[in-house]
Parts: structure tokens; C-alpha cells; sequence
């Protein structure tokens, strides 16, 4: 099964939203947190959650660019648990276990995003408040349109050794 992890080119997220998530970590649209908003709250780092962020599933902060990868079916019955466990601590869900068929719905829309994808294709996400509420489009990336074997790195980067 194919899912997305954050991805960071550059330090802008950490500039624009109030709280970035980390990269590497799963994440999903997250249009959800979004549900009540009007145009009022649409200003300043909400404004670009909202207009383009993904959600981390671990540090529940935004990002602007995810890269499409395999998950393992244990990783992804973990992260239906935290987001489960989110929308208890976030959205008043009366339990985890009435909240885990709403987070495995989240996680299986963001799999079917992923799921034609080549491993490494970028995905976008871009928002707008309409009169039915939010609408969410996608767009994809592909790896050689990126440049993306400048940056995909895979294993450790401290490998050389340090001098002082």
C-alpha cells in the first residue's frame, strides 16, 4: 500500500506555518480541521494551513509538499490509532474506538490519492472555502518532473566522518 510522507526542499514551512511538521512523517489532506472555518479565519499561517497544507500524523503540523512511499500494514494500524487518538484530544470524539472507522476513512482516502502514484511523486494539496464548505484539489508531481533523485536520499546522511 502506498501512503505520502512530509517532504522539505527548503526551510520555507517552518516560515509559514504556525506549527510544520517533521519530515518523514506520514501524513494525510487533513481538510477536516478545516470543517467550520469561514472566510474570518482564513488570515495570516491559517491561511496557508488551510490554502495548502497536509497533515503530519505524528506532530499534527502542516506541510507543503509530500512524497508518495510504501507503508507497512503495522505502521498504518498505528498511525489509525494516533489520528483516532487526535480527534479524541482535537474534536471531542467520544472514544478511540468510535473514532477509528473516521481516522481509517482519512487514511484510506490519502491511499487512494497515493495509490497509482510511482514511489517518490510529489502531491500538492490546494483549498478553497466555497458555499458547500471546503473543496480540496490534487495535484501530482511526477519524480523526474521534479528533480526529485537531486533529493530523495534514502539511509543515513551522516555517514562521513566529522572533523573538528
Amino acid at each position: 500500500m502506498m501512503l505520502a510522507r512530509a517532504i522539505h526542499f527548503d526551510e520555507s514551512d517552518m516560515n509559514i506555518f504556525h506549527s510544520p511538521a517533521r519530515t518523514s512523517e506520514w501524513c494525510v489532506s487533513g481538510g477536516f480541521e478545516f470543517s467550520n472555518w469561514s472566510q474570518a479565519d482564513l488570515t495570516g499561517k491559517a491561511r496557508q494551513a488551510f490554502t495548502n497544507g497536509w497533515l503530519g500524523i505524528e506532530t499534527f503540523g502542516r506541510v507543503s509538499l509530500v512524497a508518495v512511499t510504501q507503508i507497512e500494514e503495522a505502521e498504518l494500524e498505528a498511525l489509525t490509532q494516533a489520528l483516532a487518538q487526535h480527534f479524541v484530544q482535537m474534536y471531542g470524539a467520544p472514544s478511540v474506538e468510535a473514532a477509528i472507522p473516521v481516522a481509517a476513512e482519512e487514511l484510506r482516502h490519502m491511499a487512494e490519492l497515493c495509490e497509482a502514484q510511482a514511489p517518490n511523486t510529489l502531491l500538492v494539496v490546494a483549498r478553497e472555502l466555497t458555499d458547500a464548505g471546503v473543496k480540496e484539489s490534487f495535484r501530482m508531481i511526477e519524480p523526474r518532473d521534479a528533480g526529485l533523485d537531486q533529493f530523495a536520499i534514502h539511509g543515513a546522511l551522516d555517514d562521513e566522518p566529522h572533523t573538528h
